[in-house]
């Protein structure tokens, strides 16, 4: 296991909305015995409203700071050593403050994921605020793809199987 992964276990999965991150992290949770945190789920839970319902009622920019808040307490109990798989928002290592949190607390892997499987899986899913425009999706997914590179590791996306997915994140250099 890399030193950085030792010193603070996290492994925080990115990339956009519809990459697979939520049931991918599930799986590979699993198979470490770690914990799984899916942040938009915890979010949810705190504030008794959907992510979507944020959005409409606070504005994205509350709920950047609401993310910003529940990424920091879940990363301080990783550094206190409660290993961890985290499942971020599509947007939240886009924000500048939450990638210098993760730089040096763990172990960040992007799932990049083609265009038209993301959409594919967004529209299966009414709860996606950012989903709801389809000109505006592959803007944001554009936009996003430079934040995502600046991630440890790449795994790339090339069908709807999420143990194949896991089984590449395993073959890491990281463990």
């Amino acid at each position: 296991m890399i030193v950085k992964l030792a010193r603070t276990p996290g492994i925080y999965l990115v990339g956009f909305m519809g990459s697979g991150k939520s049931t991918v992290g599930r799986l590979l949770a699993d198979r470490l015995g770690w914990d799984f945190v899916d942040l938009d789920e915890e979010i949810e839970a705190e504030q008794r409203m959907t992510i979507a319902q944020i959005f409409d009622q606070q504005g994205e920019e509350r709920f950047r700071q609401i993310e910003k808040e529940a990424l920091r307490c879940r990363v301080r109990a990783i550094q206190r050593g409660r290993a961890t798989v985290m499942a971020l928002g599509g947007g939240a290592f886009a924000q500048e403050d939450n990638y210098a949190m993760l730089a040096d607390n763990g172990v960040t892997v992007w799932l990049d994921c083609p265009l038209e499987t993301a959409r594919r899986r967004a529209q299966q899913d009414p709860k996606r605020p950012l989903a709801r425009d389809p000109v505006k999706f592959e803007e944001l997914y554009q936009a996003r793809r430079a934040s995502y590179a600046r991630a440890d590791f790449r795994i790339e996306i090339s069908g709807d199987d999420p143990e194949a997915v896991v089984e590449a994140i395993l073959r890491l250099p990281i463990f």
